[in-house]
């Protein structure tokens, strides 16, 4: 046999593609287990939060768009209005959060503090202008709202939710930087004699739920803080104590209490709007009656487009359309843990985890009264539900995330990596942690 005859006859080796390389150089083990190394790999990117909190939040806001437009034609057409009209005005209003998202994704940290003060004294101001009789407007049974003219109000409450952490969050900032939150005093004051300034304001209104929303963005303040466990705790039994004091002393919500995970509409119908979002809830099924077939929407379910516009989605859109919106909320929720809990600036953090409070606490609360767990408390949920003055000020918050997402070390050098410097990507650097630049190695990685 010659020599290259054997050379030919010698079998090839051959590559399994069970193992894949691993940037050490090591393999990647196939099937789920490699799977699993890849995703967690890719989680871990420095641009994870970043995509998360802008894809979901925009996301959220569309499909809020479409079930706006759904749920709210037959309440226009009952109004006398064009089918349009609620869905005319919520896009304006979106227009109007995208501009404001933007410019509070693009704004300095500086300036982020800068506004902390002069908002929280134009809510403040605002709020006193709504018990002024002839100034302020009743809606629903609660008087929290100004007219601005024509159909257009605004809910002075919704901005105080910004104002809160913002202010909250540049004041701690600033006593930690001169280590004084180990003392009680500097913890407590300003901070809870302000919050119970606003919470009084609201509640002269009657807006009970939005005064839980309040409290919980204060309380993630003082976690964040570091509070002591007895003082979380005594805060926190003091505000229940108060709270339930008001639910006593109110047969309306006495009779929210009473809904809960009711089936049946009881006597005088006072539970007559729980039962009907279960209605709706049941009756779509796993992929729901379709876009616009709601049944519910035609005079049986108030507030369709409102606090109630998950119970629609749940109707048209099915099993598969509610678990898709809890999905998109749990992931904007981890974004904002993972800015809180990454970032070394006191105020990112602070302001980040009350933004996070914020939205995730009223999620919960309208989608738990929806489910007939919680008591109705008439918030809209986040970014999704109808209403100008709550979708504004939840879009500069989310702008705020955006903007903290971008500006941590590891984001900002990977953003400016997708830059072209002078025609020409940059090349020969790669992040392969938050927290360490390393150079490329020769073995063929990508």
């Amino acid at each position: 046999m010659t020599a290259r005859s054997a050379k030919a006859a010698t079998p090839r080796p051959v590559r399994r593609p069970s193992t894949a390389r691993k940037p050490g150089g090591g393999r990647t083990p196939g099937g789920l287990r490699g799977l699993h190394t890849r995703l967690k790999r890719a989680w871990d990117r420095p641009l994870t939060a970043y995509y998360l909190i802008l894809g979901g939040s925009l996301l959220i806001t569309v499909l809020g768009l479409v079930m706006v437009y759904s749920a709210s034609q037959i309440k226009a057409l009952q109004s006398g209005l064009a089918p349009t009209y609620f869905f005319r005005k919520q896009l304006l209003a979106a227009v109007l959060g995208g501009g404001l998202l933007l410019a509070a994704s693009r704004m300095k940290v500086r300036l982020h503090r800068g506004l902390a003060y002069p908002l929280l004294a134009v809510s403040v101001f605002l709020m006193c202008l709504v018990q002024i009789p002839g100034i302020g407007v009743a809606v629903n049974g609660n008087q929290n709202w100004i007219s601005l003219g024509g159909p257009f109000q605004m809910q002075p409450s919704e901005f105080a939710k910004l104002a809160l952490v913002l202010w909250g969050a540049d004041l701690l900032a600033r006593k930690q930087d001169k280590r004084l939150l180990v003392q009680w005093k500097h913890l407590l004051v300003p901070l809870i004699p302000v919050a119970f300034l606003l919470l009084g304001l609201i509640m002269l209104g009657g807006d009970m739920g939005t005064a839980i929303i309040l409290t919980a963005i204060l309380f993630g303040l003082l976690w964040l803080a570091g509070a002591p466990t007895r003082l979380f705790v005594g805060v926190l039994g003091a505000a229940t104590l108060i709270g339930a004091l008001l639910i006593k002393t109110s047969a309306n919500r006495m009779s929210r209490l009473a809904c809960i995970g009711a089936t049946d509409p009881g006597p005088g119908d006072q539970c007559w709007q729980a039962v009907h979002g279960i209605y709706a809830l049941a009756s779509g099924g796993f992929f729901g009656s379709g876009l616009g077939a709601s049944m519910e929407k035609w005079g049986e379910l108030p507030e369709p487009h409102t606090d109630f516009i998950f119970a629609i989605t749940g109707e048209e859109l099915g099993l598969a359309g509610t678990l898709s919106v809890l999905a998109l909320f749990a992931a904007l929720g981890y974004a904002g843990i993972r800015v809180a809990g990454r970032t070394e600036d006191p105020f990112v953090r602070y302001a980040a985890g009350g933004v996070t409070t914020w939205i995730t606490a009223q999620a919960v609360i309208n989608i738990g009264a929806v489910l007939g767990l919680l008591p109705i408390a008439g918030v809209p949920l986040p970014l999704f539900s109808y209403g100008g003055s709550a979708l504004l000020p939840t879009m500069f918050a989310i702008g705020l995330l955006i903007a903290f997402a971008r500006d941590e070390p590891a984001a900002r050098a990977a953003l400016a990596m997708r830059q072209p410097v002078f025609g020409r990507r940059q090349a020969g650097v790669r992040w392969k942690t938050m927290r360490r630049r390393v150079k490329k190695r020769p073995s063929g990685e990508r």
